[in-house]
């Protein structure tokens, strides 16, 4: 069995050249734990409403991205612990949100409207016109 320090001195190693800590840094933003909010979602004839609990974030700290199909919401996570502290046992080591989703072919991503209050991100996206729910009249011949 090995040491616990050997273990911790591993993932700790700094690389050895500049172009190596870039690379290393961009690595573990891609790989570091997120925290996914809590997601409500709604549906009705006009398109869906996505609410998602964000506590702490600021309107300048959200990102939210639509890629294709694709959207995005992330986020910074602020505890509001301070810095002097050294954490002993923590449950949370995330240190962002991120949530993403697969959006439906039927809904307008050129239209989302996007809105922060109190913590919560609301967020619609209407359907696309040919997808809405019509009523076709019938003639009488």
């Amino acid at each position: 069995m090995q040491p616990q320090s050997n273990s911790t001195a591993m993932q700790t190693q700094q690389p050895q050249n500049a172009q190596n800590a870039q690379s290393a840094q961009n690595a573990n933003s891609r790989t570091a734990p997120a925290l996914l909010p809590p997601v409500d979602i709604y549906e009705d004839s006009g398109g869906i409403t996505l609410c998602a609990d964000l506590p702490g974030v600021t309107r300048e700290d959200l990102a939210i991205g639509v890629d294709g199909r694709n959207l995005t919401i992330e986020a910074p996570l602020k505890l509001g612990e301070t810095n002097s502290l050294t954490p002993v046992y923590a449950e949370v080591r995330a240190n962002h949100f991120r949530r993403s989703f697969e959006l439906s072919g039927d809904l307008d991503t050129g239209k989302i409207d996007a809105g922060l209050r109190d913590g919560v991100l609301t967020l619609r996206i209407p359907k696309l016109e040919q997808a809405k729910p019509r009523r076709i009249d019938v003639r009488v011949e």
